[in-house]
């Protein structure tokens, strides 16, 4: 399993989302070796985590009319769902798909998320409000 969390080639220029991103990253780090007695806590705790940045992503998205608005969402979504989806107490289950969202985190930030970031600068808009 890739077990990089956040390193500097990964920002995107904004400071908000950067520093969001990167408590994220870590985030997602730290639940792949916490004890199973502290999983449960961790995974709804990354979960509300991942719905306030993607929520503020969205938004961001809809105020510049972002083309790839339903695309970039709908990358979201499958993530949450998938989360939402797991049985409470399958530990098991929950640290696989903990797994998987790292390598996911590090590609969505070098495509959809770079290509948002571009955009936000192209608009002009205050993203870090």
């Amino acid at each position: 399993m890739d077990d990089i969390g956040w390193t500097p080639d990964m920002a995107l220029g904004i400071p908000l989302f950067d520093e969001a991103h990167e408590a994220l990253a870590e985030q997602i780090k730290l639940l792949t070796h916490s004890k199973d007695e502290d999983f449960a806590a961790g995974l709804a705790q990354l979960i509300d985590c991942l719905e306030d940045d993607f929520r503020h992503e969205e938004t961001l998205m809809e105020a510049i009319d972002y083309p790839a608005l339903r695309s970039h969402r709908e990358q979201h979504a499958r993530v949450l769902a998938t989360l939402h989806q797991l049985e409470t107490g399958d530990i098991k289950s929950g640290r696989v798909a903990v797994g998987l969202i790292l390598p996911w985190f590090h590609a969505h930030l070098a495509t959809a998320d770079t290509a948002l970031a571009i955009a936000l600068q192209m608009s002009g808009i205050e993203a870090d409000a």
